[in-house]
């Protein structure tokens, strides 16, 4: 599946999700149902093509300087729960996405994040996109799902490390340096 026509589906679920699109803390969170309608219209095979192209994008967020911002707003943040950022944080849209791999102190400017730093409600991160695209995938009739994904994402290079520079998100100090935005909300 390209690139375009992935974040146009995922667009379309934000679209149908309306103004609570943004943020997966609370428990009517209509956003994943909303991608699973959107998914289950598509024929099995493009669904698996949705699952594999998922993960590339998520793997294009596996950077440490988004780890850092992640951490910061995560108040700490491990391998599960960077995953499930890059999941939540693709769920954020297109534009959203690329902004922050880009320039991950950008998240600052969000209004999850922002109400985050103040110990309000929120949660960019969702605990594993393959849960709605799993359901879509059953309800329009396919069989076997990470069989299906694992024949076509065979063959595939994974990367081991992140990229960019690792940082230390411990280091209060060097996050005023390197993401001077997100550390003012959540340090200072």
């Amino acid at each position: 599946m390209d690139i375009d026509t992935w974040w146009g589906l995922v667009g379309r679920a934000r679209e149908a999700a309306g103004d609570r699109a943004d943020d997966r803390d609370p428990p009517d969170d209509p956003l994943p149902g909303a991608l699973t309608d959107v998914l289950a219209a598509l024929e099995p095979a493009e669904i698996v093509d949705f699952a594999v192209t998922a993960y590339e994008v998520t793997a294009s967020a596996y950077r440490w300087p988004l780890w850092n911002a992640a951490y910061l707003i995560e108040g700490g943040c491990g391998d599960d729960g960077f995953m499930d950022f890059r999941d939540g944080l693709a769920l954020l849209g297109r534009e959203v996405f690329t902004r922050a791999v880009a320039d991950p102190d950008s998240l600052a400017g969000l209004p999850v994040v922002v109400r985050m730093s103040r110990g309000e409600s929120g949660w960019i991160g969702y605990e594993s996109l393959n849960g709605p695209v799993q359901a879509a995938y059953v309800r329009a009739g396919g069989e076997a799902f990470h069989e299906a994904v694992e024949a076509a994402d065979r063959g595939r290079i994974r990367t081991g490390e992140p990229g960019g520079v690792r940082g230390d998100a411990e280091d209060a100090d060097a996050m005023r340096r390197q993401l001077p935005r997100l550390a003012a909300l959540f340090l200072d």
